[in-house]
């Protein structure tokens, strides 16, 4: 079944935020477009390791497969188009039909593997010219075919949006190929884990003081148990959980209890006291794979599941944009998140949760930037 063409003028998400994958050109500066450009091809390459990629979620929607490939040739094409600007003086831009070209060039034919290093080819060669960009040059103009006028500057913007919101589009992909990297190397990850820090110690201590001694927690994201363990020896009752199978296997290998769980969809509600609201929630370094869109949702359904005055402590890496990585113990791309503290605030606000304090820490080994929130739910 052939996808409808799209014939919106999106032209219009370089004055308001987008309501959908919530990309706001006004907070965009030009020197971050290389690296947003450079970011949002490692999701890409993340999706095109599924081995369902070449799949449509429903026969009127593209598969990651054919996102991607659009992707690819969206670099291409601005690539030309501000090379055009840069070069000559108010060019015409020739049509691109980018629905034609899915069909032309058979986007649900191409090899993953192929596209994934194509994709990444067009994004380092696109960034590489809005690197080159003079400082007097952002202003220059360019138009396309229906006459929409653009300064390289807003070009740049424009494009960002489309990739950005085509990354949405597929964030389930890009959520499931993150769940298979820890599933592949859960073992590995435990293994790789450093004993307890000081510092988490410390997190530990103050977050049953907040809760409460024999208060019933939701961890979100166990991974191997660490934190819980830590949390149980302090007096708390754990409820633990991960969205990742293997990590739930090897908890139940150990003799604990514990439940594969999606904090997005799946229902939160304790199986060990139907109908009791927790008394907190533990959700340490997981929460940064949720994307951005639906980190709201999450934080809502969260708060939902907790008595009134119970507490959140949640902690997310600071930065910007997303990012898919293979650092650490897990060899397979996992997809990440960066939030800053304003923003991160507004969402915990508007999820129902009071923020008590924000803080921010250097990780030990690496020095990356880390979000330490202590929330109660309002």
């Amino acid at each position: 079944m052939t996808i409808e063409p799209d014939t919106k003028d999106w032209t219009w998400v370089l004055d308001q935020p987008c309501p959908e994958c919530g990309f706001e050109a006004a907070t965009v500066t030009v020197d971050r477009i290389p690296s947003v450009v450079r970011d949002n091809a490692t999701t890409w390459e993340a999706v095109l390791t599924l081995d369902d990629a070449a799949a449509r979620p429903e026969p009127t929607t593209w598969s990651p497969l054919e996102y991607a490939c659009h992707v690819r040739d969206v670099h291409r094409i601005f690539d030309l188009r501000v090379g055009l600007m840069l070069d000559q003086d108010d060019p015409t831009f020739a049509n691109w039909d980018q629905d034609e070209t899915a069909l032309a060039e058979r986007y649900a034919e191409q090899d993953p593997a192929t596209v994934a290093t194509e994709l990444l080819d067009a994004a380092e060669s696109v960034a590489e010219r809005y690197e080159s960009v003079p400082p007097g040059a952002w202003g220059r103009r360019g138009f396309r075919s229906n006459g929409s006028e653009f300064t390289v500057e807003s070009i740049g913007l424009y494009h960002l949006h489309d990739i950005v919101h085509h990354a949405w589009d597929v964030r389930a992909a890009a959520a499931r190929a993150t769940v298979e990297a820890y599933d592949a190397h859960a073992a590995a990850y435990r293994d790789g884990i450093p004993a307890t820090p000081a510092w988490v110690t410390d997190q530990v201590s103050s977050f049953v003081a907040e809760v409460g001694a024999g208060g019933r927690v939701l961890e979100v994201g166990s991974g191997p148990g660490r934190d819980a363990a830590e949390l149980e020896a302090a007096g708390l009752s754990v409820r633990r959980t991960d969205i990742t199978p293997g990590f739930v296997e090897l908890l139940r290998e150990t003799g604990h209890d514990a439940d594969v769980l999606d904090p997005l969809t799946d229902d939160l509600d304790d199986p060990a006291r139907p109908g009791t609201p927790y008394d907190g929630v533990w959700a340490a370094a997981c929460l940064l794979h949720v994307a951005r869109a639906d980190l709201p949702t999450v934080l809502s359904r969260l708060a939902s599941a907790v008595r009134p005055g119970g507490v959140l402590a949640l902690s997310l890496k600071e930065g910007d944009g997303e990012s898919t990585s293979t650092h650490g113990h897990v060899a397979a791309p996992r997809q990440f998140v960066y939030w800053r503290a304003d923003p991160l605030r507004a969402v915990l606000d508007g999820a129902g949760w009071r923020v008590t304090s924000l803080e921010t820490r250097l990780g030990e080994q690496t020095g990356q930037p880390w979000l330490e929130v202590r929330a109660v739910r309002a």
